[in-house]
């Protein structure tokens, strides 16, 4: 049985289900993103173990053993609902999700950096620059990481990028990302994914005037298209008990 592809998303359709990767990805980053924030030594303790994995192949890092969070992928494994290949394309998207995510919350004890539901890849690196304009060092790492041809060198270049989100405190949506670079990997997943990156990048919202539904819809953290709220950058963390429990 081969795992099923996850729906490409856009800007607009933040709630997409995700597949057994990105389902194994959120629980894992939830749990630990819970302990960061309650400021739990074991937390700490492992996301700065995790961050010394950032663009090395899955298994690599032997410290990283266990602190992905694979177990449900690997109970799939064990029952033969996974190949050796396909286990290890999962493998592979759900340590550079885990351990970028790890780089992304580093320093943010009190805002969620994985949101769930949340901001697609170019949705958020677009936040990076308010309005229409287009910042072209910014675009030009965008289109670095969508030129990215294995795996761990499209890892090296999201972490340009997630250090700039971080900077900034923009939030991912963490599943989201884990299940798209499990598609990258998969036969003519790169050109989808890279497509759905490039259309949420380039979806600049309509500006509605005042403060009237049309607005309050555009900043909210489940309308509109990704846009920033009225400092440009910062909304207020919304994660429910829901998010943390899907």
């Amino acid at each position: 049985m081969t795992v099923s592809r996850p729906a490409a998303a856009t800007s607009r359709t933040r709630q997409v289900p995700l597949g057994p990767v990105g389902s194994a990805v959120h629980q894992r980053i939830t749990s630990l993103q819970r302990g960061y924030l309650d400021d739990r030594s074991d937390a700490v303790g492992v996301l700065a173990r995790l961050r010394r994995g950032i663009g090395r192949p899955a298994g690599e890092t032997a410290d990283l053993w266990g602190l992905i969070g694979t177990e449900p992928l690997y109970e799939q494994y064990e029952r033969g609902g996974l190949t050796e290949d396909e286990m290890c394309q999962a493998e592979e998207a759900a340590h550079a999700a885990v351990t970028l995510w790890s780089l992304h919350q580093q320093s943010h004890h009190t805002s969620r950096m994985h949101r769930r539901p949340g901001l697609e890849l170019g949705a958020a690196v677009r936040r990076l620059v308010p309005g229409a304009e287009i910042d072209e060092p910014t675009r030009k790492r965008f289109v670095r990481v969508g030129t990215a041809a294995t795996p761990v060198v499209l890892a090296g270049r999201l972490r340009e990028l997630v250090i700039l989100l971080r900077r900034e405190a923009i939030a991912l949506d963490y599943g989201m990302l884990a299940d798209q670079l499990h598609m990258w990997q998969l036969p003519g997943g790169a050109p989808s994914v890279r497509r759905s990156w490039g259309r949420s990048y380039l979806a600049v919202p309509r500006r509605a005037s005042g403060n009237g539904p049309a607005a309050a819809g555009r900043n909210a953290p489940g309308g509109g298209d990704g846009a920033s709220n009225s400092d440009g950058l910062h909304d207020p963390d919304t994660t429910t008990l829901e998010d943390e429990t899907s």
